[in-house]
């Protein structure tokens, strides 16, 4: 086949797909439709949720299955996620907030879970995050919630519990690479900006070059870069994403300890999704610290109905000094027979369970 007859052959496809794009875009409105009538026929009030990880996984492993190649299941997933994200648009105005300003690895989490076509909504602090998803000022909030280098996201947890009212509905990991950004050469750097997150994952690469530099806890790693293009003799421990945004040098390249570097964001909204059979809760609850074995005896309700923990993590409650509440993540969904049973039980040990 010549160059001229392939090209031509590519433009008839694409005219095809054109089509059929448009098709499924007519079939997801009438998705939309079908769901608000239903919301009406059992006397609901409000929008149906238009985001739902459940079918989108459906949908994903569909199309890896029904790909023969030659494009990778990665490619066809990545075109579908845009696909997706346009039929999302369509059936409703969503608005997704996130960690900024833009360039975060929380705005790259919220792409890669989103795609291109929703309205993104970046907020100063992941407790404005909440508040605003709590407060339904936006349709979705997503926010870190650990890394594999540094632990937990304390500021996270600590917003849980000021805003018990919101829900999880996915989980999005991300691999993240830090990089050293900079207008200066390294030698001339005496001041570093980033997020507390990124100085833990990068504390061994600074002790060794930049020993005698400050380390200044910002917001968020973007803010940290936008910083650093302003101010003389400063760096920011970054994304390679916001050197081009904000006209910086990469001085340093992935200056992380572990190579497999990754965060794992929540997606939050008003309400959580149907068991899909591969599924995690988070619970949130308190025991009386004075009564001895309340703890174990609450994590044991878990054991005896054969449920993994897979996370355990602990904040003050902010109710006393030296009082605490425990973030306990758990295998499986609150509507499973065996989860229901064991939050049912586990009442009788806790203060305060969501």
């Amino acid at each position: 086949m010549n160059l001229e007859t392939a090209r031509g052959k590519i433009s008839e496809v694409d005219r095809k797909l054109v089509d059929l794009l448009n098709e499924r875009a007519r079939l997801s409105l009438n998705v939309g439709a079908a769901k608000r009538q239903w919301l009406k026929d059992q006397g609901a009030d409000g929008e149906p949720e238009v985001y739902v990880p459940g079918q989108e996984k459906r949908v994903f492993e569909k199309v890896r299955n029904l790909n023969q190649g030659p494009l990778s299941g990665e490619s066809v997933c990545a075109i579908y996620r845009e696909i997706m994200s346009a039929s999302i648009s369509l059936q409703s105005e969503v608005t997704v907030g996130y960690l900024g300003p833009p360039g975060t690895f929380s705005h790259q989490a919220a792409l890669k879970r989103f795609g291109d076509s929703l309205g993104y909504v970046p907020y100063a602090k992941i407790e404005d995050v909440v508040a605003a998803a709590a407060k339904e000022e936006i349709t979705y909030g997503l926010i870190p919630i650990e890394n594999s280098t540094f632990g937990a996201v304390v500021q996270t947890l600590d917003t849980f519990v000021d805003q018990p009212s919101v829900k999880i509905r996915a989980e999005v990991y991300l691999p993240v690479t830090q990089s050293l950004l900079s207008r200066y050469q390294l030698s001339a750097i005496r001041k570093v900006y980033s997020h507390p997150q990124a100085f833990g994952q990068s504390r061994r690469w600074l002790d060794q070059h930049l020993p005698n530099a400050a380390r200044i806890d910002v917001s968020s790693t973007a803010k940290a870069a936008e910083l650093a293009a302003s101010e003389n003799y400063t760096a920011a421990i970054s994304s390679e994403v916001c050197a081009s945004m904000y006209n910086l040098d990469v001085v340093a390249r992935d200056i992380t300890t572990a190579k497999d570097n990754t965060t794992r964001f929540f997606v939050i909204g008003q309400s959580s999704d149907n068991p899909t059979g591969d599924d995690k809760t988070l619970l949130m609850f308190t025991v009386d610290h004075r009564e001895p074995g309340a703890l174990c005896g609450a994590l044991n309700v878990f054991a005896k109905h054969k449920i993994n923990q897979t996370a355990i993590n602990s904040r003050p409650s902010r109710q006393r000094q030296w009082h605490y509440m425990f973030f306990v993540e758990i295998i499986g969904h609150e509507q499973d027979a065996n989860v229901s049973s064991a939050l049912t039980e586990i009442k009788s040990y806790c203060l305060d369970l969501v």
